[in-house]
């Protein structure tokens, strides 16, 4: 059953009894995704307005207890093997609590560089798997760590513009096609590295703006289904190239909150569905975004909250709707 405002207090509830479900197996089955859905978890309570909700010190003793120790950086549970996708989500939670002198950034950097293959795309681990999100998530953790001077940016960014198509969207590798997931990370990295110049501007906000559907809600690629998490990656995009206008935010901002479970709280990939943490993240950094009344800032670049990044004078020049004051 959908409702027409955010259900905050169920939110807030929901990302609580996450942790409470050791006996499930799903808890189980979902170990390699604990380290990000802890992130998750922590900046949509943040934009909510509620980061106390979950145990500071128990949080960072969390993520010191996936420390791979041998590769010098971290994995996504205890006795996980280090990858860049959990090592990103570790230094973006010891930020967002101020605790990033709990790691040893020396090694972590080193970490992160050793993954640059010779193309300029980066690895998400020793295995050798390549993405332009990985390159996305290294210039964010190197930024973050306030080690990007040490990045080649010349190559990565020769990388990410291999994988610009002729609709002006990205792929994940060079020669795939476009996906609103891959604008995102493509788009944010630029953005950090100053180079958005790379990009076809008027041919990729066209695009992403097709991919709302009549229902409001958006998809990923074009003949595919509506899914709230492109809420935030399409909207990310657009967000950062100062094209935010280009959707239909009140359709979208419905589209949300239809998808929210209104008994136990949580957030769908569309409305009927089982809530997860990751949808409640993306949905509520699309609400932000759209300028839904009562949240926090968040800024698009980073997917973080947007007064840390200030603070850290990384902000860049992306735009939010304005903050409204009335419920929708």
């Amino acid at each position: 059953m959908a409702d027409s405002h955010l259900l905050i207090d169920k939110h807030v509830q929901y990302i609580q009894n996450l942790g409470n479900s050791k006996d499930d197996l799903s808890y189980h089955m979902t170990a390699h995704l604990r380290m990000n859905a802890i992130y998750w978890g922590l900046t949509a309570l943040c934009i909510m307005g509620h980061k106390e909700a979950l145990d500071r010190e128990e949080m960072i003793e969390y993520v010191m207890s996936c420390w791979d120790d041998e590769a010098g950086a971290f994995g996504a549970h205890p006795d996980h093997d280090a990858h860049i996708l959990s090592t990103l989500s570790a230094i973006q939670i010891l930020v967002t609590h101020d605790a990033l002198d709990r790691i040893d950034v020396d090694r972590v950097t080193k970490f992160i560089l050793s993954l640059q293959q010779p193309s300029g795309v980066f690895a998400g681990d020793m295995w050798g798997e390549i993405d332009t999100r990985f390159s996305y998530i290294a210039v964010n953790a190197l930024s973050l760590l306030g080690r990007l001077s040490e990045l080649d940016v010349e190559k990565t960014v020769s990388y990410i513009r291999q994988c610009r198509n002729y609709d002006g969207g990205f792929g994940n590798t060079a020669g795939a096609e476009s996906h609103s997931g891959q604008v995102f990370v493509c788009v944010a990295a630029l953005a950090i590295l100053d180079r958005l110049d790379e990009i076809d501007q008027p041919s990729l906000c066209w695009w992403l703006s097709e991919r709302q559907l009549p229902n409001g809600g958006l998809n990923g690629r074009p003949e595919k289904l509506e899914d709230v998490c492109y809420s935030f990656w399409v909207l990310s995009a657009l967000s950062t190239l100062g094209k935010l206008s280009w959707i239909d935010s009140d359709k979208l901002t419905k589209f949300i909150l239809s998808a929210q479970d209104t008994d136990r709280g949580g957030i769908a990939d569309r409305p009927g569905d089982e809530p997860d943490v990751f949808h409640i993240h993306f949905g509520i950094a699309g609400l932000s975004l759209l300028g839904y009344p009562g949240l926090v800032d968040l800024d698009p670049v980073y997917c973080m909250p947007a007064p840390i990044i200030e603070k850290m004078g990384l902000r860049k020049g992306w735009k939010a709707l304005p903050r409204r004051t009335l419920g929708v």
